[in-house]
């Protein structure tokens, strides 16, 4: 697998795609990223796609402004195919992005979501006009939310007060006509020679899926692997609320290892080598979260705090900016409520989340 390679040096002029503009138009950078803030100036600039294997490139979404925080994966063929959108802040970023790399409103043959948080999908439906040809590709308990995105967003306001509209921005419906349900193994066409073939992971959240390019061998994750942001440097488990499971997001990082992936390319943040080691590595590392998660509401105390407690790492070297990224994005308060709300549902059930036996 080839290393990465910026493809800003065949960037174009400015955007030639029309709907980028209806959206409130966009600015090539000059390849530097934009260092920013939830809420911040507005300003639009480009952080230069990157190649990272044949046929696939990286783009960074500048969630917040922030670089390498959210990525979005463009795999080129015949029938190109955008993985992730970001949120719909990062709308006139990603845009910009497909313009610089040659994709007229045409040229987009379809759109694929790992997942529907707002991270991830929050840009469909302003992507899918833009691009009126493409298929928006979806887990099958997410489509219903694409094309009514009104009580996912109800749900996102409430827990996300004022981050929603400063950071995230919302949901804009895509038409039903437009969405096509994935099932597990299915496979998305991309070229005469690629392949795209979707892998139900729920554990993350019910409505997850995994894509294996059969070209590269890159398995993009959405986040059921975890988030390891380069700049924060740590594997963390992503376990929100409201439907986080621990044993089935264990077993999608065995699907995971059982497709025997080339690299596997992280939404937070980029391409990572030696995938059995970092599956292994995610499954290790949830089970200790999920232990010290367990044992503590057992014993009546904050989840968070243990979490923090016990898994905190020395940062005190990596600048501010870098530590609030990962804090805002996978803090432990978020993860906490996770395990809170799914040590509430198995507990009544009658047993123990995590080793299955009967409470006493």
């Amino acid at each position: 697998m080839s290393g990465p390679t910026s493809l800003g040096d065949g960037a174009r002029g400015p955007a030639e795609n029309p709907a980028a503009d209806e959206l409130g138009g966009h600015e090539h950078g000059t390849g530097g990223h934009l260092h920013g803030h939830p809420g911040g100036t507005g300003v639009r600039e480009v952080a230069d796609p990157v190649r990272i294997a044949p046929g696939i490139v990286q783009i960074d979404t500048l969630l917040g402004g922030w670089s390498r925080m959210t990525a979005g994966y463009l795999v080129e063929g015949t029938a190109p195919v955008l993985v992730e959108t970001g949120s719909q802040s990062s709308v006139p970023v990603l845009l910009a992005a497909l313009d610089q790399l040659g994709l007229g409103p045409r040229d987009l043959a379809g759109v694929a979501v790992t997942h529907i948080h707002l991270d991830h999908a929050g840009g469909v439906g302003d992507v899918a006009r833009a691009f009126p040809d493409a298929t928006v590709y979806v887990h099958e308990k997410g489509a219903r939310h694409l094309a009514d995105p009104s009580r996912l967003v109800s749900s996102a306001a409430r827990v996300y007060g004022d981050l929603l509209d400063t950071l995230y921005g919302r949901l804009d419906p895509t038409p039903p006509e437009r969405l096509h349900v994935l099932a597990d193994t299915e496979e998305v066409r991309v070229g005469p020679d690629r392949v795209l073939t979707a892998v139900d992971s729920p554990g993350h959240a019910k409505h997850h899926l995994g894509l294996h390019d059969s070209v590269s061998g890159i398995l993009f994750a959405g986040d059921a692997v975890g988030v390891r942001l380069p700049d924060a440097g740590v594997l963390r488990p992503a376990t929100p609320p409201p439907d986080f499971d621990l044993d089935q997001a264990l077993h999608s990082l065995d699907k995971f290892a059982a497709r025997h992936p080339c690299g596997i390319a992280l939404a937070h943040y980029g391409l990572l080598g030696d995938p059995q080691v970092l599956l292994a590595e995610a499954e290790e590392t949830l089970r200790q979260w999920a232990e010290v998660a367990t044992q503590a509401w057992h014993e009546g105390r904050d989840i968070a705090e243990a979490l923090a407690a016990r898994f905190s790492v020395d940062t005190s070297e990596v600048p501010a900016e870098h530590r609030d990224k990962l804090e805002i994005l996978n803090g432990f308060h978020s993860n906490a409520d996770g395990f809170r709300r799914w040590l509430e549902t198995r507990n009544g059930a009658g047993t123990d989340p995590v080793s299955g036996a009967v409470d006493r």
